[in-house]
C-alpha cells in the first residue's frame, strides 16, 4: 500500500517537500487555502522535475509518474488518513495553531503531526492538540529537493514512537537527520545562522565592511559555501527577521536582537532573492 503524506502550505517549503516526498513515491495531498496559491505550487514543482530531467538525475516517465502522485487541495479534510502530516506554511504561532487544532480533530490516532518551522518551540505548537505525544518538528531546508538535512525536534511530550516515524519518512526522501533533544527556540541551525546573520548585518549596517566581502570573508575563511548575507537573501530577510524575533522573544539574548537594517528591509519589501533586491541585487 502506498503511503500517504498531506502537505499544509503549498509555498516554496511546502511545495519543495512535496515534490521530494512524491518523487519517493508517497502520495501527497498538496493543501492550500487558495487554488492560486495551490497552482503556484504545483507549477513550480512541474517546473523543477524539468530541470532534474534536463540534467539526467530522473526520466520524464519519472516525473511524469511522481507530478500524478500529488494532489492539490483547498480542503483540510483530504489530510484526514494521511500517514503524516507535514505543516509548512508562514512562522506565525497563531496560524500554527489553528492549523494543529483543527487536524488534530481530522486525523486518525495513528498520523503523525509535524512542523516545518524552523524557530518556534515544538511544544507550543503540540499544546494546541489533545495528543502532543504525536506532534514533533521536521524543519527542512530551503530549496528542499537540493539540500540533504532535516532537523528533527522533539517536543516536551513528543513520543519515541513519533521521533522514530519522523526520522522514517525524512530519510525515505534522501534527507540526513540530526536530532534535537531539547525543544529550544531556534533549535540547533536556526540558532547558527540566525546568530550569524544578525552580526553579518550588524558588521554592514556600521560600515565595517560591504556585503560581498563579509560574505567572502565567510566564504574563504571558514569554508562556507554561501556567507550569511547571501544566504539571508536565499532564505527571505523577513523569513530571518521572523526568526531571530522568535528566538530573542523566547532567550532574550542580545546575540539575537534584529539590527535596524534588517527591520527597514523588511519594511521596504527589500527581502531577498525573491522580491529582486536585498542585501544584493538580484
Amino acid at each position: 500500500m502506498a503511503r500517504k503524506l498531506a502537505v499544509i502550505g503549498a509555498g516554496l517549503m511546502g511545495s519543495g517537500i512535496a515534490q521530494v516526498s512524491a518523487a519517493a513515491g508517497w502520495d501527497v495531498v498538496l493543501r492550500d487555502v487558495t487554488d492560486e496559491a495551490l497552482a503556484r505550487g504545483r507549477g513550480a514543482i512541474e517546473a523543477s522535475y524539468g530541470k532534474f530531467v534536463g540534467k539526467e538525475r530522473m526520466t520524464a516517465d519519472e516525473a511524469d509518474a511522481a507530478l500524478a502522485r500529488i494532489t492539490p487541495t483547498t480542503d483540510l479534510g483530504a489530510a484526514a488518513d494521511a500517514d503524516i502530516v507535514v505543516e509548512a506554511v508562514f512562522e506565525r504561532l497563531d496560524v500554527k495553531l489553528g492549523i494543529f487544532r483543527d487536524l488534530d480533530t481530522l486525523v486518525g490516532p495513528g498520523t503523525v503531526l509535524a512542523s516545518n518551522t524552523s524557530a518556534i518551540p515544538i511544544t507550543k505548537i503540540a499544546a494546541g492538540t489533545s495528543h502532543p505525544e504525536r506532534v514533533v518538528g521536521t524543519h527542512f531546508f530551503s530549496p528542499v529537493p537540493m539540500m540533504a538535512l532535516c532537523e528533527l525536534v522533539r517536543g516536551h511530550k513528543t513520543s519515541d514512537e513519533t521521533l522514530a516515524t519522523a526520522r522514517e519518512f525524512a530519510e525515505s526522501i534522501g534527507k540526513t537527520c540530526v536530532v534535537v533533544n531539547r525543544d529550544v527556540a531556534g533549535f540547533v541551525t536556526t540558532r547558527l545562522i540566525t546568530a550569524l546573520v544578525v552580526e553579518a548585518a550588524r558588521l554592514h549596517e556600521s560600515g565595517v565592511a560591504t556585503a560581498e566581502d563579509i560574505d567572502l570573508a565567510c566564504r574563504l575563511g571558514f569554508g562556507h559555501t554561501m556567507g550569511p548575507l547571501a544566504t539571508a537573501d536565499l532564505t527571505g530577510v523577513d523569513i530571518l527577521l521572523h526568526a531571530a524575533e522568535n528566538i530573542y522573544t523566547e532567550t532574550q539574548d542580545e546575540k539575537f536582537a534584529p539590527p535596524e537594517l534588517m527591520r527597514r528591509m523588511v519594511d521596504a519589501g527589500d527581502i531577498g532573492r525573491k522580491s529582486g533586491q536585498g542585501f544584493y541585487e538580484h
